[in-house]
């Protein structure tokens, strides 16, 4: 049995670990999610951004390349909610646009992040949840986390132009992106028997063009 490892990116209240849940049910592969970090830095980071991002981004990436590594090496296939390149492509860079990590800071983070990533296997398939502001903050608000409350429709915006310039350029492994707007995978099954059509052929090497809601 061929074993697959996917991961599944997106924007905060994309979907990525209902997905990632959803899927690993449907498929019986085993699911990785996001879990709450321990990072030492977040206490100083939040007190002062431009002195601590970049301790705190290397910190994350430390320990997504790790997971990363501890999925290749799994018997089984995996579905892995957000990917090792999120951190750096998303989050680090819109930390260095906003001011909040310096030029020297940021080069001397992304040259580390280029060299490793350019060793480590990728993925055999990136999921991309594409979502709209409005979707977004809907989801947000329906799952009530309250350290997300104060999350403004202003870096969602950013943080989705940072996701589409990524996917643009992306090309260690094919990619399928999910318009996430139009497909709710919780509530109708039809919808994720389709997901997991499309990403069966995708896996297998069939270019995947749209997903037809009205089959």
């Amino acid at each position: 049995m061929t074993k697959y490892f996917i991961a599944v990116a997106g924007n905060i209240g994309a979907g990525k670990s209902t997905l990632t849940s959803l899927l690993s049910q449907r498929l019986n592969w085993e699911p990785f999610l996001e879990g709450v970090s321990d990072n030492p830095y977040l206490v100083d980071f939040y007190d002062d951004m431009e002195k601590w991002s970049f301790h705190s981004q290397v910190f994350f990436m430390a320990r997504r390349l790790r997971h990363h590594r501890q999925l290749l090496d799994r018997p089984d296939s995996v579905i892995q909610d957000r990917t090792v390149y999120e951190d750096a492509e998303i989050f680090a860079r819109n930390l260095y646009i906003q001011g909040s990590m310096s030029e020297r800071d940021y080069a001397t983070y992304n040259e580390l992040y280029r060299a490793v990533t350019a060793i480590l296997p990728p993925p055999n398939l990136v999921i991309y949840l594409s979502a709209s502001v409005d979707t977004l903050r809907s989801r947000i608000q329906q799952r009530g986390r309250a350290f997300e409350r104060s999350i403004s429709d202003v870096y969602l915006t950013q943080l989705n132009h940072l996701y589409e310039d990524w996917m643009e350029h992306f090309s260690l492994c094919p990619v399928l992106t999910i318009p996430a707007d139009h497909l709710d995978f919780v509530a109708n099954a039809d919808h994720l028997d389709l997901v997991t059509e499309k990403i069966l052929e995708r896996l297998h090497g069939k270019e995947v063009v749209s997903f037809d809601l009205g089959r």
